[in-house]
C-alpha cells in the first residue's frame, strides 16, 4: 500500500533518522541506510541488525501503525535499509537488507520488503505502472519486478505488485492421516490453547 510518512526516528540517545512507513504484506519503516549510518555490506550484517531492531523497537513505541481494512495487522514488522535507486544495465535497481527479527537478514530482496519498497518508489515518482525494478539482496540475490496496476485498499491508494526471483529446495515435508486415527479431523476442547 502507498501508505507513508516520513519523520525523524530517535532511536539512540544521540541519533535521528529519517525513516518512511509503509506496507508490502507486513508494515515496514524503510530507511535509507547512509541516513543511519550503515552500509550495506555482508561483513556489516551484525551491526545492521543490531540498528534495524533498535529502530524497529523505537519505532512500535512512537509510530503507532494499523492497516486500514485490517486492525488485526497493528504494529511495525520489519526495518528495512535501503540504498539510493540507480540505473544498473538501463534497469532501476537498489540494494537492500532487511532485518528479520530477532536478529538475522533476509536472504533475498524479500517479497513483502519488495513489495513495500515498490510502493514507496510509486508514491514519490521514482517508479511507474510497468516499469522495470530490480530490487538486489546483501547477498546479491536478485528479485526482477514491476507495478501491475494501481489499486485501492480500502480508501488508501495501493499497487499490485508482481515480483520474480530464483527459489532453491531447502526441504520436502510429507503430511497424511493414518488410517486408524480416531480424530483424523481434528478435535477441540475447552483447554488452555490460545487463552
Amino acid at each position: 500500500m502507498l501508505r507513508t510518512q516520513s519523520a525523524l526516528l530517535p532511536f539512540a540517545a544521540d541519533a535521528n533518522v529519517r525513516h518512511l512507513r509503509t506496507y508490502g504484506g507486513m508494515i515496514y519503516c524503510i530507511v535509507d541506510a547512509a541516513d543511519a549510518g550503515v552500509e550495506l555490506r555482508r561483513e556489516d550484517a551484525r551491526h545492521l541488525v543490531e540498528v534495524g531492531e533498535a529502530i524497529k523497537s523505537a519505532a512500535a513505541v512512537q509510530l503507532p501503525s494499523v492497516h486500514p481494512t485490517n486492525p488485526g495487522i497493528h504494529t511495525i514488522n520489519q526495518i528495512e535499509f535501503t540504498s539510493p535507486l540507480e540505473i544498473i544495465d538501463g534497469v532501476k535497481s537498489s540494494k537492500n537488507a532487511v532485518v528479520v527479527s530477532p536478529g538475522r537478514l533476509d536472504r533475498c530482496p524479500c517479497g513483502t520488503g519488495t513489495s513495500a519498497r515498490m510502493a514507496l518508489l510509486h508514491a514519490r515518482g521514482d517508479l511507474e505502472v510497468g516499469e522495470l525494478f530490480r530490487h538486489i539482496s546483501i547477498l546479491d540475490t536478485k528479485f526482477d519486478c514491476k507495478i501491475l496496476q494501481q489499486i485501492k485498499v480500502g480508501s488508501v491508494p495501493a499497487i499490485l505488485p508482481q515480483i520474480s526471483g530464483r527459489a532453491w529446495l531447502t526441504g520436502v515435508s510429507y503430511y497424511g492421516v493414518d488410517p486408524e486415527d480416531p480424530f483424523p479431523r481434528g478435535y477441540c476442547l475447552g483447554d488452555t490453547w490460545f487463552s
